[in-house]
């Protein structure tokens, strides 16, 4: 009897331990960021069948990382020639792609390409290479952010106020971004296909003064609340950015 009720003893023990061992831990709390940022600059096209996957991705990273995190999608121009006309495409974006390229020592541009902070790039749609570089850009230290606001004129133009030190060589860069589109695509490589964009490009200024204000026009057919305004500062040698915000629209 006796060692009947020491293997009873024993046997709740290992239900115990069991027990207690099983119960949900509660969850390890993600590693906080440092003080860094991490500047996404996408090259695509809806002209290019491989860019989907790369636009995909950056809406995944944008909603992923809420903080620290700025997305840009540049829309190319040089697939426009091949059957379909993407609306939201500017020379002045393939210049910005080919200024990179030079400065990169790349001997060629392509899409879908992604540009991380300025100093890092590779295929747009490699989500984990992508991360990988986030995630290393938030855990550094950015410079000091500058002083800006953006207020909205009657959902036609933006103007953006900034004051920055004069010691502050870098240029600023001031983009008019689109939230969110779509776009039925009928001709072209993504003939049929229905595509979804976010934080589209639709104005970029450059400001190379210390301060001053500049001003953006609003797409026809949209208002502010679908736009954003980001901002980034970029050293005009080897185009390193070295701080990036998103400024509230008022």
């Amino acid at each position: 009897m006796k060692n009947k009720y020491i293997l009873l003893l024993i046997a709740l023990a290992l239900l115990t331990t069991l027990s207690i061992t099983g119960q949900a831990q509660p969850p390890t709390p993600p590693a906080r960021p440092g003080a860094g940022f991490a500047l996404v600059e996408l090259f695509t096209s809806q002209g290019c069948s491989s860019c989907p996957p790369a636009d995909e991705v950056v809406a995944h990273i944008a909603r992923l990382y809420p903080a620290n995190v700025l997305v840009l999608s540049f829309h190319v121009d040089y697939w426009d020639r091949l059957g379909w006309k993407d609306a939201f495409s500017s020379a002045e974006y393939t210049r910005r792609q080919k200024q990179y390229a030079e400065v990169m020592g790349l001997t060629s541009i392509y899409t879908p390409q992604v540009i991380l902070n300025g100093d890092k790039e590779f295929l747009g749609s490699d989500e984990k290479k992508l991360k990988e570089a986030i995630n290393s850009g938030i855990a550094g230290v950015t410079a000091p952010p500058f002083a800006a606001s953006a207020k909205n004129n009657d959902n036609k133009t933006v103007t953006v106020a900034y004051n920055r030190t004069a010691k502050d060589k870098t240029d600023l860069h001031i983009a008019l971004v689109e939230i969110f589109a779509e776009t039925a695509v009928k001709k072209g490589e993504n003939a049929g296909r229905q595509l979804q964009h976010v934080n589209i490009v639709r104005a970029l200024a450059d400001a190379k003064r210390a301060s001053g204000t500049t001003t953006l026009n609003i797409p026809a057919g949209l208002s502010a609340k679908d736009c954003r305004i980001i901002a980034f500062t970029q050293d005009p040698g080897t185009l390193h950015v070295t701080s990036a915000t998103e400024i509230p629209i008022l």
